[in-house]
């Protein structure tokens, strides 16, 4: 995969969290392991209350950066929550989260973008230098995922699709799913229940994984 270079943290910040450490005491920021040589940004995507924030806090090895307001009354008629009726917040700006690979030498940034199609103008800004992207699905409203891949299709960034198992939800053979999200053969179609770390987490690597396939076979192409 082409991840950008890593630089060398500041020596202070480290005999800092080394110290900090020693006095046993709370650490507000969480620094990145010196093992880290290769980061990447990854962006999660998909509709509103499918799921986002909550695979983003499931996987974080840090504590996780959610930019959230509560639901008012002035996004009735406007943001569906039939499918979440206990929803009480929303995404308005992103979320973040870092997670590392590879024994702990690549870092991945994750970038959730916010669910409703208002703020595309933001979902452009945040996809914009990303890898690559999970496009989180809900088999209950499956159109409300063909915004974010519109945009991925249309910026040229390569994603996986997982389909978040909501209790309840309906299941679908794959191939049903695939023509209704109108997926290429090529693109990964997984399953996950974000608030589990190890059902999240292959879902993630499943996107690494097509991410290097597909690097490769661009590289290869670009050869000829």
């Amino acid at each position: 995969m082409d991840f950008a270079p890593w630089s060398d943290r500041d020596e202070r910040a480290d005999r800092d969290e080394r110290s900090e450490r020693a006095d046993g005491a709370e650490r507000s920021v969480t620094y990145v392991p010196a093992t880290v040589t290769r980061s990447a940004k990854i962006v999660v995507a998909g509709g509103f209350g499918v799921g986002k924030t909550t695979l983003i806090g499931s996987v974080s090895e840090v504590r996780p950066l959610r930019m959230e307001e509560p639901i008012t009354q002035a996004s009735a008629g406007v943001d569906d929550l039939r499918g979440t009726p206990h929803k009480t917040t929303t995404t308005v700006a992103m979320d973040f989260g870092r997670i590392h690979m590879a024994g702990g030498r690549i870092a991945l940034y994750l970038f959730g973008l916010p669910g409703q199609s208002r703020f595309q103008p933001l979902w452009e800004d945040l996809a914009e230098g990303a890898l690559g992207c999970l496009v989180l699905a809900d088999t209950r409203d499956l159109d409300a995922s063909h915004d974010a891949l519109g945009l991925l299709d249309g910026a040229g960034i390569p994603y996986a699709v997982a389909i978040n198992t909501f209790p309840g939800a309906p299941g679908y053979p794959e191939a049903e799913l695939r023509e209704a999200l109108a997926l290429e053969p090529a693109t990964p179609l997984t399953y996950c229940d974000a608030r589990d770390r190890a059902s999240s987490l292959h879902s993630l690597i499943t996107l690494t994984e097509y991410l290097s396939e597909h690097r490769s076979a661009a590289l290869l192409e670009s050869r000829r």
